[in-house]
């Protein structure tokens, strides 16, 4: 099992900042890939970003490249998401997620993350 807290949500202006971090316990964090995502009321929860085991691989959805960047540090077990530049849709309860991925294809799909953190809430005000 792993268990997984995120924290560093709030409420911020557009074009401000915000960092999220996700800090894991239970096995071993290196093992795994973690990812975030996000969902607002009535909508699917959404892949935001992927970090691979060593921090050496990212992946981003459209929506957020170049705003928005994941890191890593196994030492600590934790994982981050940095938004920059944020926007009013980018309101939404964020989660991480950790998973043993192992192809790129795969790290936007929810079904390839076998433990999930229980989110935080980020709102953007315009």
């Amino acid at each position: 099992q792993v268990q997984l807290v995120e924290s560093g949500g709030g409420l911020v202006q557009a074009g401000g900042s915000l960092r999220l971090s996700c800090v894991a316990s239970g096995r071993t964090f290196s093992n795994y890939a973690m990812g975030w995502f996000r969902q607002t009321p009535g909508k699917e929860r959404e892949f935001v970003g992927y970090i691979n085991w060593s921090g050496v691989s990212t992946y981003y959805a459209d929506s957020v490249k170049g705003r928005f960047t994941i890191s890593r540090d196994n030492a600590k077990n934790t994982a981050y998401l940095q938004m920059n530049s944020l926007k009013p849709e980018d309101t939404a309860v964020y989660y991480c997620a950790a998973g043993r991925i192992y192809k790129l294809v795969v790290a936007g799909n929810r079904s390839s993350y076998d433990y999930w953190g229980q989110g935080t809430q980020v709102t953007v005000s315009s």
